[in-house]
């Protein structure tokens, strides 16, 4: 009978064993061959090395006394230590509310993923409800300022020009909005509208309001717009000037207090995402459904930091010793 095809694979794989197990022999036998293999003194612990590339692990939020939160008036909370993602104070984060104006966090987000700054457009509408920047119909204007005009003033005639510009229009916007919440993992957002305006298929939560605020901050000019204060923008012929001002009174008044963004409608009631940063920690603050937005988030700020202390972690874990 003609010898079996499968004999020279088998033999093939037996020597590839072989030569595996003899590896593995000599270098358990002769450890220092192994350029991954670095000797550890038990005697001094288990600690890295000076030298070691690993990130030094941030500081950790730790409660220093028994006070109970302050009371305040918002249906829904969530504080979080950005740093370490510590949850430091959470109510009804989970629970869907009318976001408002913090709409326009995603709606910013949506155009800068498509408009440059200078990009020029023209103003479609001039009927738009609530806060307004005062855009004019026909008015042609740089993304820039509609950027400046929707974040720092929450101007929703800015938020419109964006959307019906965009290619497709408002509706292909909005579409366009909704697939960045699912991007980001906003489980339990969905929009209808660029502004904020109240619908009963316009919702989100605390929780997924930190998470598209915290995104946000990672760009460089949102965060820059969002703490803006004041600024005035104009047209491209410079026919027409408007004045921004920033909705969030807590800006320039808390030492700290960097942005993010307001929201209030008659569903929405009073919302506040702010990024506070002081004594060198980062913690965001979103307080939804609030009657005193503003004076909820200042009773939270002197809270956290009259009652929390920052500690670097190697002063919460010993290091590993040798019995």
């Amino acid at each position: 009978m003609p010898k079996s095809k499968y004999i020279p694979k088998i033999l093939k794989y037996q020597w590839k064993i072989l030569w595996f197990f003899l590896i593995t022999v000599f270098l358990l036998l002769n450890p220092s061959a192994n350029i991954y293999f670095h000797p550890v003194d038990l005697a001094q612990g288990l600690t890295l090395s000076p030298d070691s590339d690993l990130p030094e692990p941030p500081p950790i939020p730790i409660k220093i006394t028994d006070n109970d939160i302050p009371q305040i008036s918002a249906e829904a909370v969530l504080i979080k230590d950005v740093p370490s993602g510590i949850v430091l104070y959470s109510k009804n984060s989970r629970e869907i509310y009318s976001p408002a104006s913090t709409t326009k966090i995603v709606t910013a987000l949506v155009a800068l993923d498509y408009y440059h700054l200078d990009d020029v457009l023209t103003v479609q509408s001039d009927n738009i409800q609530g806060r307004v920047m005062g855009l004019v119909k026909k008015e042609k204007i740089t993304f820039e300022a509609l950027l400046y005009g929707m974040l720092v003033h929450s101007a929703n005639d800015a938020a419109y020009a964006i959307a019906e510009n965009y290619p497709g229009g408002l509706t292909k916007f909005v579409e366009k909005m909704n697939d960045k919440v699912i991007d980001l993992g906003l489980t339990n957002t969905h929009l209808t509208n660029p502004a904020g305006f109240d619908d009963k298929n316009h919702f989100s939560t605390a929780e997924d309001l930190v998470k598209v605020s915290l995104y946000g901050l990672n760009n460089k000019l949102f965060s820059k717009i969002v703490s803006t204060k004041r600024i005035v923008v104009s047209d491209v012929t410079y026919s027409y000037f408007h004045d921004l001002i920033n909705v969030n009174e807590l800006l320039g008044k808390i030492a700290g207090v960097a942005g993010v963004k307001t929201g209030q409608t008659e569903n929405g009631g009073e919302i506040l995402i702010s990024e506070v940063k002081k004594n060198d920690t980062l913690v965001i603050i979103a307080v939804l459904k609030s009657k005193e937005r503003f004076a909820d988030t200042e009773k939270l700020i002197n809270y956290i930091y009259t009652n929390y202390n920052w500690l670097p972690l190697n002063n919460l874990i010993p290091t590993i010793q040798a019995k």
